[in-house]
């Protein structure tokens, strides 16, 4: 089905049909370039809907874990090759609800499709190990097996390529799936729903129920028949994921923020330095987890960096991000405007220099979005608060230091610890740096951001709680070892004693 024919009102998905939610009520999906554009009717549903999605899930879930993984695969691959078909039309809806440029949603999508094409994959490799028995004619081996009901919550910024991260993995596991993705972007996780359904995902091993955090997500929480959990989300409600999950010992994966650093060498590739911080600081409008939202430049290049960084920061376009000559679309909402715009007063207050933006943008063609100036405080200290706090917006800092060990110095003093980037030419700087960052993700010559699917993601300090996303980690999270032992020996054999 075409998205441009999806119908404007929305419903959940639950034991494979699209249904109304309990409470009658909906949340408005509006394009954040022009909020005079509605983009759908979403239910802002609550506990009864969330109840009726587990119980589906645990209903579905016994048939859905004895089916052969190879074959899970194989629905998996199909739903793969249809999202690659539907990549523009999907990209273009992306964009419309969340409002970063069409070639990042394009990124988007495509993450959705690289992490399903990957999942199809373990089908056939979901390897356990198997070991030499201390003991005569004893097999010993170990085998993945699933949890059970996987309760996903996902955020606004990357709506097709999160959910993906979570739910493929999980499902090529031998789970089932409650799925409750951020209320800003429900079209994209429709859009991806539809083709799970149309690939042939059997009733109830997905369920989407769309809205709010407190009324769609945290019953999830409470709710026994979850086995585990995946938040990605700011670190304070991660918080409140995490001792939710505390009383009945439900599995956690706690993805959370980042205050992301890029360090600039005198020896660095200059040009190719500023052009990294550039996408790293301003791609999604700074709304990821891994924006690059520090720039420790070392003083030998340091004025030559910022002369050259404020002047493409300034030229940079911001809009409509359906429009080509776009660089940088807008915030996400109103309040997440709000909170770039007191971070603005409160860099300018600590005596950080404005170099570049500053300012929301509110006539002509932005007079109807949440649109924000990319902006640049220079001359600052690590200790002020816009070099410690999260801003998630398009707000860089740029920080002088003086020697590579000020530089790791700086990196690692946040409470953060998600992605660092090193630009330097100097081979044993560079080695030195992957070692001693504090963070899950480490780039050499290359920005924060650009994680791969088969690769590890995640963090260290208030990032994470220790799991990771993407590559074989997922599985790790998704699924269970259990410890096999065959003794064909035909007598009584007592490890440890008898050995």
């Amino acid at each position: 089905m075409a998205t441009a024919s999806a119908p404007k009102i929305f419903r959940n998905y639950i034991n494979g049909e699209w249904v109304e939610a309990r409470g009658g009520k909906v949340i408005e999906d509006r394009n954040p370039a022009n909020t005079d554009e509605l983009v759908g009717m979403f239910p802002a549903s609550g506990a009864e809907d969330v109840e009726r999605a587990v119980e589906a899930a645990k209903a579905a879930y016994n048939k859905w874990r004895l089916t052969p993984a190879p074959k899970r695969a194989e629905i998996l691959f199909h739903a793969a090759e249809i999202l690659v078909a539907r990549k523009e039309d999907y990209s273009r809806d992306m964009t419309r609800e969340m409002g970063k440029v069409l070639a990042e949603t394009r990124g988007d999508v495509q993450e959705a499709i690289d992490m399903t094409y990957l999942m199809a994959g373990e089908g056939r490799r979901q390897f356990g190990h198997t070991t030499p028995s201390e003991l005569p004619d004893k097999f010993a081996m170990a085998v993945r097996s699933p949890i059970g009901v996987a309760g996903l919550i996902t955020p606004w910024n990357f709506p097709m390529a999160i959910p993906s991260w979570k739910a493929m993995p999980a499902l090529i596991c031998g789970n089932t799936v409650v799925l409750k993705p951020a209320e800003d972007t429900p079209l994209s996780t429709y859009n991806l729903t539809q083709v799970l359904a149309e690939a042939g995902l059997p009733p109830g091993v997905l369920n989407v129920v769309f809205g709010y955090g407190p009324d769609a997500g945290a019953p999830m929480l409470n709710n026994p028949d979850v086995g585990l959990v995946s938040f990605t989300g700011s670190t304070e409600v991660g918080r409140i994921v995490s001792q939710a999950c505390a009383p009945t010992f439900k599995k956690c994966h706690l993805e959370m923020g980042g205050k992301n650093i890029i360090i600039v060498m005198d020896d660095a590739n200059l040009d190719l330095a500023i052009e990294g911080a550039v996408w790293g600081g301003f791609g999604t409008s700074g709304q990821r987890c891994t924006a690059a939202s520090r720039v420790a430049v070392q003083k030998g290049v340091y004025r030559q960096f910022v002369e050259k960084f404020v002047a493409r920061v300034k030229a940079l376009k911001v809009g409509d991000g359906l429009d080509p000559a776009t660089h940088m679309g807008p915030c996400i909402n109103e309040q997440q405007l709000q909170t770039v715009i007191k971070y603005v007063d409160i860099g300018s207050a600590e005596g950080a220099k404005l170099s570049a933006g500053g300012h929301r943008l509110e006539t002509g063609v932005h007079a109807r979005g949440w649109f924000h100036e990319p902006t640049v405080f220079t001359d600052c200290d690590p200790e002020m608060r816009v070099c410690q706090e999260e801003i998630f917006g398009p707000v860089v800092s740029v920080i002088p230091f003086d020697s590579f060990d000020d530089a790791i110095s700086i990196a690692n003093g946040v409470k953060y610890g998600l992605s660092a980037a090193i630009y330097t030419r100097n081979v044993n700087q560079a080695f030195r740096a992957q070692r001693d960052l504090e963070t899950g993700i480490v780039y050499v010559n290359a920005p924060t951001i650009g994680a791969e699917t088969h690769l590890p993601f995640g963090g260290t300090k208030n990032t994470g709680n220790g799991h990771r996303e993407a590559g074989l980690a997922a599985l790790d999270f998704y699924s269970e070892w259990k410890t096999v032992y065959v003794d064909y020996s035909d007598k009584l054999q007592r490890a440890q004693i008898d050995n």
